[in-house]
C-alpha cells in the first residue's frame, strides 16, 4: 500500500504525509477521533464558518513543520531524516490529548487536567503500540532533547501551531485582518547555538505576527458573545456534574457519564490505564448529544441551560474594566431568583463572572522570539525593534464580565 499521500487543503493548497510513519499514526484511531472535535469549540455561534477540526489543524501544522524544516536545511541547519519525522510526529501529536470543544470542558469535568498532559500519555501509549518509534519525537515535545530548536518549532511564541491555528481560524471565520504572515516567518528562521532566532529583516513581519495574535483573541477567541456561550457550556457542565455526584441520574454516553461522576485526578489518568480508555472515546458528539438530551431534565437550571444552549438563547454579557462588585451580582442573583422561581443557590449557577486576559507577547517568558541580527548578536525582539508597537503588545489587558439570562432585562 501507497503511503505517502497528499491531500487537499483549503487553506495551503497540496499538502504531503512524506513517511509511513506519518501515515499510521494520523490512520490511528486516536488521532481520527480529532475529526470529531471542532477547532474553536463555539465560536461558529458567532462566525458561521468556523466548523474546522483539530484534525485539519494538526495536519497544517505538520505542512509547516515541514517547512520550516526544509528552511533550516536549506541555510545549513544539519537535520537527519529520523530528526525531521520525530520533529513532524511531536507537531501532528501536540493536539491529541484535547477534549471536546476546545477549551470549554479542561476545568468542568476534569481536576486540573491540562490537555497537553494528556497529549503525552496518549503519544507514550502510541510509542509502546509502535514500538519506541516515537521516542524521539516524545523528547523533542517535552523539551528534553539536546537540539532546543526542535522543541521551539513545536512549542514556543512563535511555533508552527500558533501560525497554523492563526491561519487557519482566520482563513474559517473571515477575518483575515488576523492572518499572521507564516510564509514570511518560516523564510526568515534560523539556527543559532541550537536555538531559534529569526533574522533581523523578519523584525517588523514578527510584529505583524504578534498585531494579528492580539486581534483574533479580542475579535475571535475572546469575542464576548463566544465566552457567553463557552461559559454556558462549562456552567451546563459543572450542573450535570454536580447532579451526578450527587446520585441525581444524569443521561449520557458512557464515556461522559464516567468522567460527570468520578472526579478525575491527574495522577488517576497516568496510572489508571482505563481511565484513558474513556478519554479516547469521548468528543463533541457526546457533549452536544447529552446537551440535547437535557432540555428536558428535571432539574430546572440543567435544563434550562440545555434549552439556552439548543436554541443558541444566549445569556446577555457585560465587559467592564473592574470586577463587579458584590452588591451588583447579588442584585442580578434576586433578579434570576424571581423571575424563574428559583432558590438563591440555583440563581446562582445562571450568574456566571469571570476575567478576560489578553497577552500577545510575553518578552520575560523562557521561550522569548530572538532576532539575529546583522552582527551576529541574538537579542530579544523587544529590543531589535524600534517600533513601540511591541512593546505595547507585551502589555497584558484584563477584562471583566458578567452573564446572566436576557430574560431578566
Amino acid at each position: 500500500m501507497n503511503k505517502k499521500k497528499i491531500f487537499n487543503d483549503p487553506v495551503y493548497g497540496f499538502v504531503t504525509v512524506p513517511t509511513e510513519l506519518l501515515f499510521d499514526l494520523i490512520e490511528h484511531p486516536y488521532f481520527q477521533r480529532l475529526r470529531r472535535i471542532q477547532q474553536l469549540g463555539l465560536t461558529n455561534f458567532v462566525y458561521p464558518g468556523a466548523l474546522h477540526t483539530r484534525f485539519h489543524h494538526a495536519l497544517g501544522a505538520m505542512h509547516l513543520m515541514q517547512l520550516a524544516l526544509r528552511t533550516l536545511k536549506d541555510k545549513g541547519v544539519g537535520i537527519s531524516a529520523a530528526e525531521g519525522e520525530a520533529a513532524q510526529i511531536a507537531i501532528l501529536l501536540h493536539d491529541i490529548g484535547h477534549g471536546p470543544l476546545s477549551h470549554a470542558l479542561e476545568t468542568s469535568i476534569f481536576q486540573d487536567v491540562p490537555h497537553e498532559q494528556l497529549s503525552l500519555f496518549l503519544m507514550q501509549r502510541l510509542n509502546k503500540e509502535f514500538d519506541g518509534k516515537l521516542s524521539l519525537a516524545i523528547e523533542m515535545f517535552q523539551g528534553s532533547y539536546g537540539r532546543d530548536f526542535f522543541h521551539q518549532l513545536v512549542s514556543s511564541q512563535l511555533d508552527m501551531d500558533r501560525l497554523d491555528y492563526l491561519n487557519r481560524d482566520s482563513f474559517y471565520t473571515g477575518v483575515q485582518e488576523g492572518r499572521p504572515g507564516a510564509d514570511r516567518l518560516i523564510k526568515m528562521l534560523q539556527v543559532v547555538d541550537e536555538r531559534l532566532a529569526l533574522e533581523e529583516k523578519a523584525v517588523y513581519s514578527v510584529e505583524n505576527f504578534l498585531v494579528s495574535r492580539r486581534l483574533m483573541y479580542w475579535q475571535v477567541y475572546l469575542h464576548k458573545t463566544v465566552t457567553s456561550a463557552e461559559q454556558m457550556v462549562i456552567r451546563t457542565m459543572q450542573r450535570a456534574r454536580d447532579l451526578a455526584r450527587a446520585g441525581v441520574a444524569v443521561p449520557g454516553s458512557s464515556c461522559l457519564t464516567f468522567f460527570l461522576g468520578h472526579a478525575v485526578t491527574l495522577a488517576e489518568f497516568e496510572t489508571d490505564t482505563d481511565i484513558l480508555n474513556h478519554f479516547v472515546e469521548l468528543d463533541d458528539t457526546d457533549i452536544w448529544a447529552a446537551i440535547k438530551s437535557w432540555k428536558g431534565h428535571s432539574d430546572k437550571v440543567l435544563s434550562f441551560l440545555a434549552k439556552s444552549l439548543i436554541n443558541r438563547q444566549l445569556f446577555k454579557i457585560i465587559i467592564a474594566p473592574e470586577p463587579y462588585d458584590d452588591e451588583f451580582q447579588l442584585g442580578i442573583v434576586e433578579l434570576i431568583a424571581e423571575r424563574f422561581a428559583l432558590p438563591p443557590d440555583d440563581a446562582r449557577q445562571l450568574m456566571i463572572t469571570g476575567r478576560l486576559s489578553n497577552t500577545a507577547y510575553d518578552p520575560a517568558s523562557n521561550e522569548t522570539i530572538n532576532i539575529l541580527t546583522k552582527l551576529g548578536k541574538v537579542v530579544n525582539v523587544v529590543e531589535a525593534s524600534d517600533l513601540p508597537n511591541i512593546r505595547a503588545l507585551s502589555q497584558k489587558v484584563q477584562k471583566y464580565y458578567i452573564c446572566y439570562p436576557k430574560e431578566i432585562l
